[in-house]
């Protein structure tokens, strides 16, 4: 496989995000969002599924948080998608299965090119401290959309937020890595279609 690196700059108005990524990393990471539940639910994706992650976002949070998290969102899935670049010799479809305690997740990806999220949560709660956890459902749209993946996320059991989330993102991690990993029988373009995509 060909070296799957990426380095991706957004500058908006509202956001600046400069991130990279390796998808045959090991799973270091510097995460700099200026949201700390959010940099540790990144730090979480990195460490468990060995994607090396530097990423540094300044917006207006005195504004709103929403701009931040969404472009983020968009900018992690861009450079996942460059890196990704022909997607030959991969295994494609990812699943995971991640308790937290009392949480448990069950996080199925697929990274055949068509966006797709389907994200059920068993916790209710609206907020961990001043974070709005519907912005996930922000960052989770923009992710699938730019890296071109169907993404399935349920968040089976468990309330206590901080747990829910934990076992999503963990999960998210380990059905990456196994998506993206080298397929040894197949070098090849992981679809009848002979292309990734419509």
């Amino acid at each position: 496989m060909k070296k799957r690196t990426a380095r991706i700059k957004r500058d908006t108005r509202e956001t600046q995000i400069s991130i990279a990524v390796d998808l045959d990393g090991s799973g270091k990471y510097t995460v700099d969002t200026g949201l700390p539940f959010l940099n540790h639910m990144l730090e979480l994706f990195s460490r468990h599924s060995l994607i090396d992650l530097k990423l540094k976002a300044t917006g207006d949070l005195d504004v709103d948080y929403h701009h931040t998290v969404e472009d983020i969102g968009l900018a992690l899935g861009t450079a996942i998608d460059k890196a990704l670049g022909d997607r030959k010799g991969m295994r494609r479809y990812g699943w995971s299965y991640i308790p937290m305690d009392e949480s448990l997740s069950r996080v199925v990806v697929d990274l055949g090119g068509r966006p797709y999220l389907v994200k059920q949560m068993a916790c209710k709660k609206q907020k961990l401290l001043d974070f709005q956890l519907s912005l996930f459902d922000d960052f989770f749209q923009a992710f699938v959309v730019q890296a071109r993946m169907n993404l399935h996320i349920d968040q089976m059991l468990g309330q206590e937020a901080h747990h829910a989330y934990e076992s999503v993102f963990k999960g998210l991690a380990r059905a990456m890595r196994m998506a993206t990993e080298a397929d040894p029988r197949d070098s090849g373009v992981p679809s009848s279609k002979g292309r990734i995509g419509n």
